[in-house]
């Protein structure tokens, strides 16, 4: 009889310890500590002094880890902020089902509103970011695109998730003009340049900063080739009117990949709001102003 695996498996500190002591010896015995808030695709505990240990938390996660380890290494010395360092990929064991990942630790604290809001210096750092990162084009980029799952979604494959999504919060926000803008968002014309890299979930929770810098971009996950507007979110999450207009401007974004990644601060806001913000205030709050500002433009 076959067996069914569950699908959100249960990572216990005890159960991290045998995996890193029994894959690893090297690193056996080095402390265990359990990161918090981790974000909702992976458990995260600190190794040692300078190592991290990611664990998918679903099956949806399972792939980023091999993903990152081939390619951050490749991607690191072309980009002006730090990014993970992977150092090995760990396999399944002791119950546990996927591959998990061991990193280098990186200095930083979460980016937050309330620091960088205003700072049109950390929206050019943010634009120069994406621009170095699309600018990397390794041999064979387009067919890397799906037999490396590096294709990503669509706005139109969110369709009918966000317009359920826009009928719940109804009495949150303006109904009206969400629905106009993922109306829009959808008519626009898509990408027709050469594919490009995209980092796939840029929002603030994952920019660390350092002595109030910018420092780092972390969690790759979500890593892909093809149009980059989804990267625009960042705009939304962290940047207020005046950061964003200098973010566009050192981006050098045409109107319609604009409007797309308005389209994705949408949909991924209030992906996030329904799913989190009756049980978590955070969420909520950062949730609604990215929802709120993408309204605005």
């Amino acid at each position: 009889m076959a067996t069914t695996v569950d699908p959100r498996p249960t990572i216990t500190a005890a159960l991290v310890r045998r995996l890193v002591d029994t894959q690893f010896p090297e690193w056996a015995g080095l402390p265990l500590t359990l990161l918090e808030p981790a974000g909702s695709d992976h458990v995260i505990y600190r190794l040692g002094e300078q190592l991290t240990v990611r664990l998918p938390r679903h099956a949806g996660a399972i792939g980023q880890a091999a993903k990152e380890l081939r390619w951050l290494p490749r991607l690191a010395p072309h980009l002006p902020l730090a990014i993970p360092s992977p150092v090995a990929v760990g396999e399944p064991g002791f119950g546990y089902p996927w591959r998990w990942a061991v990193s280098r630790w990186l200095e930083g604290e979460v980016a937050t509103v309330e620091a960088l809001a205003d700072s049109s210096a950390a929206a050019v750092q943010l634009a120069e970011f994406l621009v170095a990162l699309q600018r990397y084009t390794p041999d064979g980029v387009r067919a890397l695109r799906s037999r490396d799952g590096l294709t990503g979604q669509s706005l139109e494959s969110r369709d009918r998730s966000t317009r359920d999504a826009i009928a719940k919060v109804g009495d949150v926000f303006d109904i009206t003009a969400m629905t106009d803008l993922w109306d829009t968002a959808l008519k626009t014309p898509g990408w027709d340049r050469p594919p490009v890299w995209f980092h796939g979930d840029f929002h603030t929770g994952n920019l660390l900063t350092l002595d109030g810098r910018l420092h780092a971009v972390i969690d790759f996950g979500g890593l892909g080739i093809g149009d980059p507007a989804c990267d625009l979110t960042i705009a939304y999450t962290l940047m207020s009117a005046g950061s964003r207009a200098a973010f566009r401007a050192a981006l050098g974004v045409d109107d319609a990949t604009w409007m797309r990644g308005r389209g994705w601060a949408l949909t991924t806001g209030l992906n996030a709001y329904t799913s989190y913000a009756a049980v978590n205030p955070v969420i909520a709050t950062q949730t609604s102003r990215q929802i709120n500002e993408a309204l605005i433009g």
